[in-house]
């Protein structure tokens, strides 16, 4: 029976290194102060967001190329900063149907997920509990989880969203 027991457990030990290594994952902080985290064999990379229309469709073809799902973090109207103006929201909104966009042509399964959420899937608290320290504190976080990883605020978000994708895919 002990021998039994031990099959499964490596027969579960093998599904799930099957799943790590064939899952290809791409999580995206849209924006233009966001980035991207791309996981495919056990490996992850880095990029800040690009900054034209090109350079961000180049990119993110390239990935999405190689991607089984999409995680996009599920963003609303505010950008933040006190008095942004209308403008700023609405390239915001255009920069993320931009990204929408080119993931619905590369037909990519595409997960919006709220930063909420990903947030308490992690256990990273909330902005009220660490205040002007926040974007620091999820850098921190960020870098315990990718520890090999060069991690700026740019990715700290995205690398932190792909955390959540790999939990929720059933790869960690």
């Amino acid at each position: 029976m002990a021998s039994d027991k031990n099959s499964y457990q490596q027969s579960d030990e093998a599904l799930q290194m099957f799943r790590a290594t064939m899952k290809r994952i791409l999580a995206i902080d849209p924006g233009l102060s966001g980035g991207l985290a791309h996981y495919a064999g056990n490996r992850v990379t880095l990029e800040p967001m690009p900054t034209t229309d090109r350079d961000i469709r180049d990119v993110l073809v390239n990935y999405l190329s190689q991607s089984d799902v999409c995680y996009i973090e599920k963003v609303g109207g505010y950008i933040g900063g006190q008095g942004a103006p209308g403008s700023a929201m609405f390239q915001f909104g255009r920069n993320v149907g931009f990204l929408h966009g080119l993931i619905a042509s590369m037909n990519t399964r595409c997960i919006e997920v709220t930063p909420q959420r990903w947030q308490r899937t992690l256990g990273a608290g909330t902005s009220k509990t660490h205040g002007t320290r926040w974007k620091g504190h999820l850098k921190g976080l960020a870098q315990q989880r990718q520890p090999s990883l060069h991690i700026t605020l740019k990715t700290a978000d995205a690398v932190l969203l792909l955390e959540h994708a790999l939990i929720a895919e059933g790869v960690k």
